[in-house]
């Protein structure tokens, strides 16, 4: 395809997408997907909905037919991102019944996060409108909810009260997301896997120190 053609924006910059009606669960989904690369790209004071309505093909009418305005079309792209890393961690602890095996497996969930070709992480870890408090919100509650879910596990394995339970947990969440992000931003030679393991077990080191309850059904 080239510059200049129906389907390419004016710049040649973007791909456009073919005119016609869609579904208006398409649409919104097509229109979502739009402005997360432009969010990515430009950060939210920078993004207009210019941009991303030029991105999708569509008119501003349309945009706001879906989204009344651009920190509506933000928090939807927030809950999305926000809910598949909290159900990613859910089915990482879930997925076995080991529990050095469930600090590597979520420990990967947040790396194979920041990993993705989409930058949606940058919109929940490198939020340039945090202040807002329906931003803050949403961000603070992957880690609260994470962190609620790991504190579960330690808390029936080792006996301990809920707050020192849960301190532990928002411990290993914080050292999950901050390492994945100066990993990523270094882009050195360690490979994602290897990355991620080497996390994982500097934090089973240290969990593991707190040794199961004596009634513990597998103690």
């Amino acid at each position: 395809m080239t510059a200049g053609s129906p389907d390419t924006s004016s710049d040649g910059a973007y791909p456009r997408p073919r005119g016609g009606r869609m579904p208006r669960r398409e649409r919104r989904a097509q229109l979502l997907e739009s402005a997360l690369e432009v969010f990515v790209a430009q950060g939210y004071h920078a993004a207009a909905m210019d941009d991303i309505a030029e991105r999708a093909g569509v008119s501003k009418p349309v945009l706001y037919q879906h989204f009344p305005g651009k920190l509506d079309l933000y928090l939807a792209l927030l809950d999305t991102s926000c809910d598949l890393i909290i159900d990613n961690c859910r089915a990482a602890l879930a997925s076995t019944t080991d529990n050095k095996d469930r600090v590597a497996a979520t420990m990967q969930v947040f790396y194979s996060y920041v990993a993705s070709e989409e930058g949606a992480f940058r919109l929940v870890f490198e939020s340039d409108l945090t202040s807002e408090p329906d931003v803050r919100e949403r961000v603070d509650r992957v880690t609260v909810e994470c962190a609620s879910m790991i504190a579960d596990v330690i808390r029936t394995d080792t006996g301990l009260p809920d707050e020192p339970s849960e301190l532990l947990a928002v411990s290993l969440v914080g050292m999950a997301q901050v390492s994945a992000r100066f990993w990523l931003a270094g882009r050195g030679s360690i490979p994602q896997d290897d990355a991620a393991a080497l996390i994982a077990g500097l934090a089973w080191r240290g969990i593991r120190g707190y040794p199961r309850s004596d009634d513990h059904p597998d103690a």
